[in-house]
């Protein structure tokens, strides 16, 4: 199983190679001041966490590693390690835009259940009412700030359409331009935004296109 450290502390890191190309190598790091560890495995597109977790085990770690190296599904990996956490993604080895979408508003809908925000409620309801919106689910979802948007191509390089959902309590809910203008337009309910919302978009939106990285152009890849 390769594993490589950083040269200048290699008692605090490491990372694991994986056989599926569709994965980053495993990144394991080493508490400072705590016997704990933690990992993160993303995939190699998008860059985005498929699992991650803490553990003051490090047999754990050497089985979440091995099950990483060797392309075990995610779920299996959390049945091999228990500490694993699945962030709700789930793979897309094809690069497929329409499943590329579906598993972001999984990993979206998987956090918002698990934040321990006081206004966490307000954020999930928003959350939950734009997937259940038809036109917003087409659409690929991220958020900045803790604002709700959404882009017409995936990541890594994504195409913002419409303005900005904010939930700000459970009820008071907003439409916004800009981080500067807060409350273009209030509402009582995530239902109430959303509907909102959807109005303000252009009527003639294309499906989801995969969003690849500019072109280097000293090599003239992506």
């Amino acid at each position: 199983m390769p594993l490589s450290s950083p040269e200048p502390a290699p008692l605090l890191g490491a990372t694991v190679g994986c056989t599926a190309p569709h994965r980053e190598p495993l990144q394991i790091s080493a508490w400072r001041h705590e016997r704990q560890w933690s990992i993160r495995g993303a995939d190699s597109f998008e860059g985005i966490a498929l699992v991650d977790g803490t553990t003051d085990d490090l047999a754990e770690v050497a089985e979440a590693a091995r099950a990483w190296h060797d392309g075990t599904a995610l779920g299996d990996m959390r049945r091999a390690a228990p500490f694993v956490h699945l962030t709700g993604r789930f793979e897309v080895p094809d690069l497929d835009p329409a499943r590329l979408t579906q598993s972001e508003w999984q990993r979206l809908r998987t956090e918002a259940g698990e934040l321990e925000y006081a206004w966490r409620p307000a954020y999930q309801a928003l959350v939950e009412a734009a997937h259940a919106e038809p036109v917003l689910r087409g659409l690929y979802p991220f958020t900045s700030h803790w604002a709700l948007r959404f882009s017409t191509t995936t990541r890594p390089r994504l195409s913002a359409v419409g303005p900005m959902l904010v939930a700000h309590d459970i009820d008071r809910y907003t439409i916004d331009t800009s981080f500067e203008n807060e409350g273009v337009a209030r509402f009582a309910t995530a239902a109430e935004a959303v509907a909102a919302f959807v109005r303000r978009l252009p009527s003639d939106l294309a499906a989801v296109a995969l969003g690849r990285r500019p072109a280097d152009p000293t090599t003239g890849r992506a």
